[in-house]
């Protein structure tokens, strides 16, 4: 079964907001929504699930906080153990500034890898976008449907009943 994506082009973030769940209800699926600002609402409309990405900076900042730990003791207490004034070399107070910037670096940066990851973010790719003024002021809502499946006739309909200005379609390759 091959897929069709349909693009819905709208002039105002309400009319997207209320042609995301239209679509949504109706069954369709949404590949995603571009807008030159943020809408709040979108994403639940679009029935997006909460992100992940703050559980990926616990554990890097988890990660970051034993890994710093373990590797001042090392090197103080273990490698390299040089008695300063009777000091005690495993002494834990001294090891909290270190260790607590260790824990915000690795959580921040394991958190833009994850992100870039996720997103397909790498250096040469081209931007795929549904319509050229997408970025100034319009808003597109981007919609998968199937070639032998039902509806795909009658999504064009349903965007323009919402306010849509432009139905296009495009191959599936070409977004998703």
């Amino acid at each position: 079964m091959s897929a069709r994506i349909q693009t819905g082009i709208f002039e105002r973030d309400g009319d997207l907001l209320r042609a995301t769940t239209a679509v949504r209800e109706a069954g369709y699926r949404i590949v995603d929504a571009y807008t030159p600002f943020a809408v709040h609402g979108l994403d639940r409309a679009m029935g997006l699930r909460p992100s992940r990405l703050t559980w990926v900076c616990f554990w890097c900042g988890l990660f970051g906080l034993a890994f710093m730990t373990w590797f001042q003791y090392w090197s103080s207490a273990s490698d390299w153990p040089i008695n300063v004034g009777g000091k005690p070399w495993n002494s834990w107070p001294a090891f909290v500034p270190v260790a607590f910037e260790g824990t915000i670096l690795l959580g921040g940066l394991g958190v833009v890898a994850a992100l870039f990851v996720r997103c397909g973010l790498r250096p040469g790719r081209k931007a795929k976008m549904p319509a050229p003024r997408v970025t100034d002021d319009r808003f597109a809502l981007v919609v998968e449907c199937s070639r032998e499946g039902r509806g795909a006739d009658e999504l064009p309909a349903l965007l323009r009943s919402h306010g849509a200005i432009e139905v296009t379609e495009d191959l599936g390759e070409t977004l998703a």
